[in-house]
């Protein structure tokens, strides 16, 4: 079944900022609530750079890859992707208590090379901070970057579930019948 895309009329009373005159009057550093909501995280981070609790969160949205996203921009408009690290960036923003399992199912589908080097770099720090993270994802770039990889096989769905190998990225690469190991150790070579 098909459905019609969302429709948005703007208000003719507030020209679509969703608040009233009252609201829109009060200023923080000369912006109102419409214009700092309609800001890109990156520049959110700069403006408030003086609240170390605010800029601390949006750090950590930078820091995941999702500085290009507005401030008020509504959640159903995010990809996958972008809620998933909406997420993790949640959770990053927390004290760290060096005991938390962080379980990521494919974080990198649909991410641009970039963002994926900056979520690996995230997720490195979390594991540096004593932290467990496993990661379920069939992209080889980020896969050469764990510490101890499960292939489960030898193929997918029914045909899979069995523990083919488990070790290093080196050791899995070293192990023929692994399906991923083949592909990795030209990757590693």
């Amino acid at each position: 079944m098909h459905f019609l895309p969302d429709v948005y009329v703007p208000c003719e009373i507030c020209k679509g900022k969703r608040y009233n005159r009252d609201t829109l009057e009060i200023l923080f550093k000369g912006r109102n609530i419409s214009e700092v909501l309609a800001m890109p995280i990156e520049e959110a981070l700069e403006f408030f750079s003086n609240q170390p609790p605010i800029a601390r969160h949006l750090q950590t949205l930078v820091d995941v890859g999702l500085g290009y996203v507005r401030l008020g921009q509504p959640a159903p408009t995010l990809s996958g992707g972008e809620a998933q690290r909406v997420k993790l960036a949640s959770e990053l923003a927390k004290r760290s208590t060096g005991h938390t399992m962080y379980i990521l199912d494919e974080p990198t589908t649909g991410l641009h090379f970039e963002d994926i080097r900056r979520l690996l770099t995230v997720l490195s720090r979390l594991v540096d901070q004593g932290n467990t993270v496993l990661v379920i994802e069939h992209n080889l770039d980020v896969v050469k970057t764990a510490d101890w990889l499960i292939d489960l096989g030898p193929e997918g769905g029914t045909g899979g579930g069995k523990v083919i190998a488990e070790g290093t990225p080196e050791q899995v690469a070293a192990i023929p019948e692994s399906h991923t190991g083949r592909f990795l150790s030209r990757l590693l070579a």
